[in-house]
């Protein structure tokens, strides 16, 4: 159960500001069809973080938990300084072929958008960590519905009432923590 609400909240923060949260505002600014928006959000980063997810497992199988140790540890350190980053969208990602309709056009420019994205990433190095890389696919894409989804209906009215220094801090915090107990093989010690 840790491995879903942690992956839930961590992805949840570090996506509120992110390039695929904006792509949801631009989307709803254009399209002005928030369900199929929805929708299409939905299927794009379930399929993106179940490979992610599988990436992760596969990591888990293959290093030895020493090394695994520190690879997880420096990613997570590293996704705690990318998160205060902040992202910019690039408008050829929402400039994809109209024919393909909404839902279809949120698809395809979300699943791009999210390849090698810090959520991307932050879902290999959980379901590395964790167990239960299911889980946490689960997590990741219930927090990044958290964070787009109002993005859809809410538009920039609410991107401009959020404090994103402070989410995006407290998104880092939480990466460096989960970095920091890493390295220093808390998890392993308590049975995680």
């Amino acid at each position: 159960m840790e491995s879903l609400l942690v992956s839930t909240g961590v992805v949840a923060l570090a996506e509120i500001g992110d390039k695929t949260q904006l792509l949801a505002f631009v989307l709803a600014a254009r399209f002005k069809k928030p369900w199929p928006i929805v929708a299409g959000i939905l299927a794009a980063t379930v399929v993106n973080h179940g490979l992610a997810g599988a990436l992760g497992a596969w990591i888990t199988a293959v290093l030895t938990p020493e090394v695994l140790r520190w690879v997880l540890g420096a990613s997570f350190l590293g996704m705690a300084v990318w998160t205060m980053i902040p992202d910019q969208i690039e408008e050829n990602e929402t400039q994809v072929a109209t024919r393909l309709g909404v839902f279809g056009a949120t698809l395809v420019t979300f699943f791009l958008a999210e390849m090698g994205d810090k959520t991307q990433i932050a879902t290999v190095a959980m379901a590395a960590h964790y167990a239960a890389p299911l889980l946490v696919v689960i997590g990741t894409t219930l927090g990044m519905l958290i964070a787009d989804v109002p993005a859809v209906f809410a538009g920039d009215k609410l991107a401009q009432k959020i404090p994103m220094k402070l989410v995006h801090g407290i998104a880092a915090a939480v990466f460096a923590v989960l970095g920091v107990a890493t390295l220093l093989g808390v998890g392993a010690r308590w049975g995680f």
